[in-house]
């Protein structure tokens, strides 16, 4: 794939016009969620229904499953559409991603189990959250049955990204600042990712740059800060797309579900007790460039945040963290061993230090003190 197209809103919606245009758009899929009515975006596209362009999809939800993704397929091709938008957080995008890689397969057979082939569907993706960061990855997760299906192919990467500040106006706080921390954890495990690269490393460090430069703004709501977010939110998808996420996000996935509380919100509780884990097991490197380089990425790392050292950098995450005020979670006493159950083994191997069973659970314990101690019941 060549290099998405950014097209960024100011006082109209004209870069997406030329867009369609130039990719002889006809009829569009529109897969949206419901915050789209809320939208300055839904006025453009209710103009072109009026032409019979647009077709939209919303029978989806939230950790969206296969069967929504067969019936965004059928709407696709019933509908005589020849591209995709997807307008909307990370389940939106993720959605239109495998209803554009699937829509060249045979129906008749389960999607999943056959080869992928990859089209040329136009799909330009709007987010409405700065925070996923899926309008920059070749990832998109859809559940079968219960069971998390991660769909990875170079081909779900949109060809178009509309940055649209207006579309985070009506953020709740609470989803504005897990968003930003979820874009904030990608950039810092990229960073120390297992799978870094100079490239990586470089989207890490601007992404962390704009998180800290756009901060105050993004959470006072102001169209500068919420276009700088949107920039640091994809910037950090860039990052994780070369090297995927860590033990952070291996480890937090269970919390969402087990307390209620959003995805950036656990692997911001996840990242701030690992950081310093790792800080204080460097010997346990499995990073095949050596301890000593991982002691360096981490004094890197320090000093992005503005601190001195490797360890001010833990402790100015956390302080970050902290300072968002976000709700606590009462754990019960089974649930030690049901979040150590629940790490998904794979995520581990990109993680820079060797983290066994006993590891994982010290880390827990640390997670569910420091969030017990805040106070509040679920988020």
């Amino acid at each position: 794939m060549g290099t998405q197209k950014i097209i960024e809103v100011r006082d109209g919606y004209a870069g997406l016009d030329a867009w369609l245009e130039q990719t002889g758009t006809r009829r569009i899929l529109l897969v949206c969620d419901s915050a789209m009515p809320y939208l300055k975006i839904d006025h453009y596209f209710a103009e072109l229904e009026k032409e019979d362009r647009v077709i939209r999809f919303r029978d989806f939800q939230p950790n969206p499953d296969y069967a929504s993704v067969v019936k965004g397929v059928e709407r696709f091709r019933e509908g005589g559409c020849d591209s995709i938008i997807a307008v909307g957080g990370g389940s939106a995008i993720d959605v239109a991603k495998c209803i554009k890689l699937y829509a060249s397969l045979d129906p008749a057979k389960n999607y999943l189990e056959q080869p992928v082939a990859p089209n040329d569907i136009p799909l330009a993706a709007l987010p409405t959250t700065a925070g996923t960061g899926s309008e920059a990855t070749r990832y998109a997760v859809i559940y079968d049955k219960g069971e998390k299906q991660s769909i990875t192919h170079e081909s779900l990467i949109p060809e178009a990204v509309i940055w649209d500040p207006s579309a985070l106006d009506t953020l709740p706080e609470y989803q504005r600042k897990a968003t930003m921390l979820d874009a904030l954890c990608h950039a810092v495990e990229s960073f120390w990712s297992l799978n870094s690269t100079e490239e990586s490393r470089g989207y890490s460090q601007k992404a962390l740059g704009l998180i800290l430069q756009n901060r105050e703004g993004y959470l006072g709501n102001t169209r500068e800060g919420n276009a700088g977010m949107l920039e640091a939110a994809h910037t950090a998808g860039q990052a994780i797309n070369l090297t995927q996420t860590t033990a952070g996000h291996a480890m937090c996935y269970k919390l969402t579900s087990l307390y209620g509380i959003a995805h950036g919100h656990a692997a911001a509780l996840c990242v701030a007790q690992l950081w310093p884990y790792i800080l204080a097991h460097t010997e346990k490197c499995i990073d095949a460039r050596g301890e000593a380089y991982l002691k360096g990425i981490f004094a890197e790392l320090g000093r992005l945040l503005g601190g001195r050292d490797a360890q001010e950098g833990a402790e100015r995450f956390q302080k970050l963290f902290l300072s968002l005020g976000l709700p606590g979670i009462r754990a019960g006493e089974k649930d030690l061993a049901i979040l150590s159950d629940s790490v998904n083994q794979t995520r581990l191997k990109n993680n820079p230090v060797r983290l066994d069973r006993k590891a994982i659970e010290e880390i827990y314990c640390r997670i569910l003190g420091t969030a017990q101690r805040k106070g509040g019941g679920k988020g």
